[in-house]
Formats: C-alpha cells, structure tokens, sequence
C-alpha cells in the first residue's frame, strides 16, 4: 500500500513538473480531463446542425464557427455542416434534442428567441427540445435585433409607424419576427401589419417594395448578408432591442428605454434579456462535463483566434462582444423560470389585434 502511494505521488509530480517546463502548472485532475477529452474527439467528426437554408446569417455564423472552432478542441476532431431547415427552426432543434449523439459531437445556433418561447409553451409539443437541458457554449455576437424600412417606405421612424400602417415580412406565426410587431403595437401604438409566407425571402420582398420592412434581424446580420444596404443606407433604423444600444447606432431608440411604467419595463427586460442571446450556440444534453468544459473554451479561444476573426471580416459577420457559455447558460435559464405572472403579460401583448395579420396570397 506504502509503495501504491508513492508511486501515485510520483506520477501527480511529474504531471506538475511537466506543466512546470511548459510554462504553467496544469492540476493533475485538469490534466487527465484533458488527455481524455483528446482521446475521444481524435479521428471525431463535429456536425454542425443549421437550422436554415444556405445563404443566410445562420449558415454563415455556423460554418464559420464550424470550420475554426475545432482547432481548438483537444484531439483535433474535423467537422461537417449540415443545413437542416424547416418548422422555423424546429427541425433542426427537436434532431439535436432527440436524435442527434450526445456525446459532444453536434453543435447547433437555435433560433433567436426559443428559450422564450419555450418559456410560454409557444410551440406546445412542436417543440421537443429542452434548452435547459441544451449545454450552451457561448454567444458569438450580442447584437442587438432592429426594426428596420426600406429607404423608400414613407415609414421612416416610430413616430411614423405610429400614424402610417406599415408592413412587415415573416414567415408565420412561429416567428419572433411575426411576435415583435405585436408587441410594438400594443405597446407603442405603432400600426404594423404583419405579412406571413415569407420563407427567407423577406429582404428580397421589401427590396422589391412588396412590404415596408422587417421586425428581427440582427444588426450584424445585416452586416453579413446586406453590406451594400448598410453602407449606402438603405434601411430607416426605427427601434433596436438588447441589454444596450450598439455602439454604431446611439441615436436609434432601445425598446427598455422606451417604458412608460414598471409593468411595461418588466416586459420589454424581458424581451431585452431574450435579445441579448443572438447567437448562442449549444451542444445537447447528456454531453460529459469535460466534453462540456472543452468545448466551452474552444468557442472562446476562437473568437479570439486571428484566422478566425480575419474570414469573419472578409463575410462582414460581426463578432463580439461575445460571451461565454455560462453566462449564457445563466440567462437561458433566467428566461425559462421567468414568473409566471410576468410571462401572462407577455403573452398577452404577444397576440395580433384583429386586421393586424395578412396572409402572403391574400397581400398578393
């Protein structure tokens, strides 16, 4: 037993001396995790799981991710993106949920405000992912959604909106694009209309002039897919939504500045707080928490990586601020145990006034 224990003494000091010559002390547990992480991801193959079409801002941020993240997870494993569409995003959530290994070898950016509607039991049982459950890495961009016309709408601001029926492209009811004008609506007095059967086609539509513009896409993402309309100031910027205002856009008002009592700041927090998670991406349940750990640092260790931020650049896809996997495992689950009371209020100016919702062919 005597000799059992020096020999395990022996074997933790030259993990520490081995760390020392390197430069640092690696802990002997730490230093196990590692060899084990290396271990299984060696010879891997990561899917990334998109949960729309080629082409757009979540394809993009994706494939980015994607193709550098895995340079920095011990083991060096490959990976492959893989476009899965459909349900609004739902497809590829409930694969990932359900289906997908749970090994930590699938990574997926949900959609942009799933966590709340799981939160009001939107999709009812659509939806079969937990994002609880879901082991979140961290969050590329925090920027913030805007509530954008195109230049030639007579809707130009939020005064405008609030005298002039505008509308507004979605693709149905599921969409957090389709939710914030009602919001905005019963809130602010705007007179938006909201125009559903846009699938991905929405820009297209209000560049054609066939609606007046758009409730939920990110500032970034209009960054990444339309520079020219961002240079040449195309869009009228009306309302952005997140924890504060982008840094490019201090004259565009923010949804929580505009509150008239503490019932409404409570609401628009909460449709703040759901903002501020633009492009988290998460791997599944079940993951060993090592897996976890690692691929935590790896996403962090990539939006600090040169050849990372350099192809970011030449894609226009905005990175940063970004934030890290606990936080914002934090405030997904922040967003899901929101009171019940409160959720109720959100529900509530969530809902369409009568007239306030079109059908694309009836439009046409």
């Amino acid at each position: 037993m005597l000799h059992a224990r020096r020999d395990a003494s022996r074997i933790a000091f030259g993990i520490m001396l081995s760390g020392i010559s390197a430069g640092f002390v690696v802990p002997p547990g730490e230093a196990v995790a590692q060899d084990s992480v290396a271990a299984f991801y060696k010879d891997k193959q990561i899917r990334v799981i998109i949960r729309s079409a080629p082409g757009g801002s979540y394809d993009i941020y994706s494939r980015l991710i994607g193709r550098h993240i895995v340079k920095h997870i011990p083991g060096n494993p490959t990976s492959v993106p893989v476009n899965m569409p459909g349900g609004g995003g739902l497809l590829a959530t409930n694969h990932v949920a359900q289906i997908a290994p749970k090994d930590g070898t699938t990574l997926i950016i949900p959609s942009l405000g799933i966590a709340m509607y799981q939160a009001l039991n939107f999709f009812g049982d659509s939806l079969k992912a937990d994002m609880g459950q879901f082991q979140w890495i961290g969050n590329v961009s925090t920027s913030n959604p805007v509530l954008v016309t195109w230049h030639e709408s007579k809707v130009k601001t939020l005064d405008d909106a609030r005298r002039n029926v505008a509308h507004l492209g979605t693709s149905g009811a599921g969409s957090i694009s389709a939710q914030l004008p009602a919001v905005y609506n019963n809130l602010l007095g705007t007179k938006f209309k909201v125009i559903y059967g846009y699938e991905g086609d929405d820009a297209i539509a209000m560049e054609r002039l066939e609606i007046d513009g758009r409730a939920s896409a990110t500032w970034a993402a209009y960054k990444t897919t339309s520079p020219a309309w961002v240079r040449d100031r195309k869009l009228n910027l009306l309302l952005q939504v997140g924890l504060k205002k982008e840094p490019e856009l201090p004259d565009v008002p923010l949804l929580s500045d505009l509150a008239k009592n503490a019932e409404e700041k409570q609401i628009f927090d909460f449709f703040s707080n759901v903002a501020a998670l633009t492009r988290p991406m998460a791997t599944n349940a079940g993951v060993p928490p090592e897996r976890v750990a690692a691929l935590r640092k790896a996403f962090m260790a990539t939006m600090e990586d040169p050849d990372f931020l350099a192809e970011a650049a030449k894609q226009a896809a905005e990175v940063g601020p970004s934030m890290d996997g606990e936080t914002v495992q934090r405030l997904t689950q922040e967003i899901l145990n929101t009171p019940k009371p409160l959720l109720e209020k959100v529900h509530a100016v969530m809902k369409h006034r009568e007239g306030d919702e079109v059908d694309y062919q009836k439009k046409k």
